[in-house]
């Protein structure tokens, strides 16, 4: 059933990708610091897993201890994973991943751009959208968009809501990680 759930999931991202729309909604999301381990994430005051929004701007939080804390940005990210394990496959992905683009994370964030070698603005500050494909899945399952200052496009980050708490929890986050335009410092193009 796992393997079906993230098959749906997947096809629906790539359906949305495949025909971009225009966001409908958009909540924006402040903290003051990244935090380095999930007592920190909870204590947020923005924490929220009753709204998928929310959960999308913690899971970029989250991404973005990995620099300093990869162990605390996997507990994080066990967190958000909600009733699924966090699997060896994931912390390896994510480990490849920001080896190849240390800097991905910070993109995501208000005030990051390539010439600023994405250094975002403190408070960090996340804007999360949908738009009409959001859905697609149906009500326990939601597509969310985060952009980065180094794609072209918005990226998705895919969710499923567990009806007994009514909480929102990570099933897709690849393209959160995928990679995005070298930071200026990296690049001989600059």
């Amino acid at each position: 059933m796992k393997t079906l759930t993230r098959i749906v999931l997947a096809a629906a991202a790539v359906i949305a990708l495949a025909a971009p729309a225009v966001a409908q909604n958009s909540k924006t999301y402040k903290v003051s610091s990244i935090p380095k381990n999930a007592a920190e994430l909870k204590a947020l005051s923005i924490y929220n897993l009753k709204d998928p929004f929310c959960t999308a701007a913690l899971t970029v939080i989250a991404f973005a201890a990995y620099e300093s804390t990869p162990d605390g940005c996997y507990e994080m990210l066990d967190v958000l994973n909600g009733p699924t394990d966090w699997s060896a496959y994931d912390k390896s992905f994510c480990k490849n991943q920001f080896s190849q683009y240390p800097y991905v994370a910070r993109s995501y964030f208000a005030g990051a751009t390539v010439a600023n070698n994405y250094k975002p603005t403190v408070p960090y500050t996340v804007t999360v959208s949908d738009n009409p494909n959001s859905r697609m899945g149906g009500d326990d399952f939601i597509t969310l968009y985060i952009r980065s200052a180094g794609a072209d496009n918005p990226r998705a980050v895919s969710f499923r809501k567990k009806p007994s708490t009514g909480e929102w929890f990570v099933t897709g986050y690849n393209g959160l990680l995928a990679g995005i335009r070298k930071p200026a410092a990296d690049d001989p193009w600059y």
